[in-house]
């Protein structure tokens, strides 16, 4: 078995499925929505990515782009259809699950309806070139899928941490409540959270559709991944999703080295189920006690 090439594979994915789980704890966090529609959001984005790639430039930082912007886009649909009209009302969680679920099952067949059972391919975001450091080789598309995840991941925290509505996200990540309280508009940072955390998904299309063809339903398996990492490393924790994405990464490049690739999720799981039974709030151990009064 190669080490290098398991732990370089491990990093791409924790890469790749963190910047989901992060979208999700953050979703829940500050609305109380757990995002169901990301499946949707993950295959639109993937193919707003490929239409521009088609029709516009297929260059690399173009597509990536483009799908960022059409995950964003993907996101503020949810969040009109989803989150404005039933965020006030009485079992939100429920209903919020049930109706983001819909979305996913109605938009993805949508897509099936428009574009066709084919799958789709991107062009190489970055490029063909490649990095030999000892007896690990890096690709382009390796390296490129860790450095634009973690760069992008960057500059949300940092808007976070240094805007007015990246505050107020904060605020309602903390405490939504007294946060409505002071006068932050739940319905104005709904779309800014679920813009944001769609751009996430957006990302995570683009940079695994280098490896993976894009398809109606191709975003099942990523979204399962995504909460399965927000799940495990604890709903509402950004630390803890991202220590679960580089375990679970982990866990998934050394199935798929040892026993193939459909063991992926049977092994993924039994080890969530581990790890909850262990710690039952996740590995962060912190959950939003708001959400739970």
């Amino acid at each position: 078995m190669d080490l290098w090439f398991v732990v370089s594979n491990a990093i791409v994915l924790a890469c790749i499925y963190g910047t989901l789980a992060i979208g999700i704890s953050i979703t829940w966090s500050s609305l109380g929505l757990v995002n169901l529609a990301y499946g949707f959001i993950f295959a639109f984005a993937g193919y707003g990515a490929w239409l521009v790639a088609q029709y516009i430039a297929p260059l690399g930082p173009v597509v990536l782009v483009a799908g960022i912007l059409t995950g964003a886009l993907g996101g503020l649909i949810v969040c009109a259809l989803a989150f404005i009209p039933i965020h006030d009302k009485p079992n939100f969680t429920v209903r919020g699950l049930i109706a983001t679920l819909a979305i996913s099952l109605i938009g993805t067949q949508s897509l099936l309806w428009w574009f066709g059972p084919r799958s789709k391919n991107l062009p190489e975001v970055f490029g063909k070139w490649k990095i030999s450091v000892g007896d690990l080789v890096l690709t382009s598309d390796k390296v490129g899928n860790v450095v634009a995840s973690i760069l992008l991941l960057i500059a949300v925290l940092k808007w976070m941490r240094s805007s007015r509505r990246g505050l107020e996200i904060r605020a309602m990540m903390m405490n939504p409540h007294a946060a409505s309280i002071v006068g932050i508009g739940v319905r104005r940072t709904g779309f800014y959270v679920m813009a944001i955390t769609g751009g996430l998904a957006g990302l995570a299309s683009v940079l695994l559709s280098q490896t993976y063809y894009i398809a109606p339903f191709g975003g099942l398996t990523p979204m399962i991944k995504g909460v399965s990492i927000a799940l495990c490393g604890g709903l509402g924790s950004v630390r803890g999703a991202v220590i679960a994405a580089m375990i679970l990464g982990l866990n998934e490049a050394l199935t798929s080295v040892l026993l193939g690739g459909q063991y992926v999720l049977i092994t993924q799981f039994l080890f969530i189920i581990v790890i909850l039974l262990v710690r039952p709030r996740g590995i962060a151990g912190i959950l939003d006690k708001a959400r739970e009064a």
